[in-house]
C-alpha cells in the first residue's frame, strides 16, 4: 500500500552501507523510521549526524517496509540469513550482496535498463555487481537503437569495490613508498587484504578464477548482463583488472553493433539517455576520469570513437563511482522505483 512515508532498515555499515545512508538522506527518501543494523550494536557518526546501530535479530525487521542490504562481495552476505525473516514480516528486500542475483526469481536491476522487472519481485530484488551496473547503462541506449551483437570490455576497478582493507592497504603502501622517496617501490604491507601490491601496480586479478580461466567477477559481467538486458546472444569477453584508484571503476568497452552507428550519432544518443553524463573533447584533454566522478551517481562516457578496421566497431569509455552508482545509489533507485509502483 502507498504511504507518505515508509519504514526502512539498512543492513551493513561498512563502505556501501554507508554510502546508502547517505543516499537515503541525499535523495530525500520519504523515511518514517530507519533502523541500522550490523553484527553488532553502537553509534557511528557520518555527514555530522548520529546514528544508533543495533545488532541485527529477525525480531528488528518488525514493521519494516524495505530492508537495503548493503552485501559483501565475495562473501555470503546477511540476507542469507536475514532475508527471509525481513520478508516474511512485510519489507521488501532489495539486496546488494551476489547471493541472490541469478536465481530465476529474483529481479536483477539497473532502473534506467529493466525497472520493468521490478514488477516481478517476490520480496527480494537484486542490484547487480558494480562493474555491472554502469556497463549496461552504456551499452542500453546502444543496444536500443542499432543493436549489439558483441562486447569486449576490461574493467580498471578501484581499491573501494574490494572493501576498506583494500583501501587502507593502498594508502598505507603509497605512504610507506613516499617515504622511502621512491627509492623502492616493492612494498610488504603489514595489512595485506589483496593479493598483490596494490600501489604503484596493477592486477589482472579480481574474484576467484573458475571456468575457462577467467574470475567470477569476469563471469559476472557475461551473466548479469545477459539477464539485465534480456539476451543471452550477446557475446560478452572481460577481463578485471585491480588499479590504485581509491574510488571509481572505469571500464574500456568495444562493443560490435547490428547495424552501423558514426561515433556522432553514438554520443546523440548517449547523452540524451537517462542517468548518462557525455564528456568527449579529447583534443581539450576532457574525458572522464574517476577522480572527478567519486560521489557523483551519474554514469560517465567519453572516448566514443569508431574502429578503423571494422565496420561495426566502437569503442566507449565508461567511469562511475562505484560505491554509489555501483550500489548505493541504484539500490536507493530501485527502493524509489519500488514505492512508485505501490498502490
Amino acid at each position: 500500500m502507498k504511504k507518505s512515508k515508509y519504514n526502512v532498515a539498512v543492513i551493513g555499515v561498512g563502505a556501501v552501507g554507508i554510502e546508502m545512508l547517505r543516499v537515503l538522506k541525499q535523495r530525500n527518501f520519504p523515511i518514517e523510521e530507519l533502523r541500522v543494523f550490523a553484527r553488532s550494536s553502537r553509534d557511528i557518526e557520518l555527514d555530522g549526524q548520529r546514528y544508533s546501530v543495533k545488532a541485527i535479530s529477525p525480531e528488528g525487521f518488525e514493521g519494516m517496509d524495505i530492508a537495503l542490504f548493503a552485501g559483501t562481495e565475495g562473501e555470503k552476505g546477511a540476507s542469507l540469513t536475514y532475508a527471509a525473516d525481513a520478508i516474511k514480516r512485510g519489507a521488501i528486500v532489495i539486496d546488494n550482496g551476489a547471493d541472490f542475483r541469478m536465481d530465476p526469481k529474483v529481479p536483477l536491476v539497473v532502473p534506467e535498463v529493466n525497472a520493468k522487472d521490478i514488477k516481478k519481485h517476490k520480496g527480494i530484488i537484486s542490484n547487480p555487481n558494480c562493474s555491472t551496473i554502469q556497463m549496461v547503462v552504456a551499452l542500453w541506449p546502444i543496444y536500443q537503437k542499432v543493436g549489439i551483437r558483441r562486447v569486449v570490455v576490461t574493467t580498471f576497478q578501484a581499491a573501494s569495490g574490494a572493501g576498506r582493507g583494500a583501501v587502507e592497504q593502498l594508502k598505507e603502501e603509497t605512504f610507506f613508498i613516499a617515504s622511502l622517496k621512491f627509492g623502492n617501490i616493492h612494498v610488504n604491507a603489514q595489512n595485506k587484504f589483496l593479493p598483490q601490491q596494490l600501489s604503484f601496480n596493477v592486477f589482472p586479478h579480481i574474484g576467484s578464477f573458475v571456468d575457462f580461466d577467467y574470475t567470477n567477477e569476469e563471469w559476472k559481467l557475461v551473466r548479469e548482463t545477459h539477464k539485465i538486458m534480456h539476451d543471452d546472444r550477446i557475446k560478452i569477453s572481460a577481463t578485471t583488472v585491480r588499479v590504485p584508484v581509491r574510488t571509481g571503476h572505469s571500464e574500456s568497452i568495444y562493443i560490435e553493433t547490428k547495424e552501423p552507428v558514426e561515433p556522432e550519432k553514438a554520443r546523440n544518443i548517449l547523452s540524451k539517455a537517462p542517468g548518462i553524463v557525455v564528456i568527449d573533447d579529447p583534443k581539450n584533454n576532457l574525458y572522464p576520469q574517476p577522480l572527478d566522478v567519486e560521489g557523483k551517481d551519474e554514469v560517465f562516457i567519453g572516448r566514443i570513437r569508431k574502429d578503423p578496421f571494422i565496420k561495426n566497431g566502437l569503442w566507449l569509455w565508461v567511469v562511475a563511482d562505484n560505491l554509489r552508482k555501483g550500489a548505493a545509489t541504484n539500490a536507493i533507485q530501485i527502493a524509489e522505483c519500488v514505492i512508485s509502483s505501490l498502490r
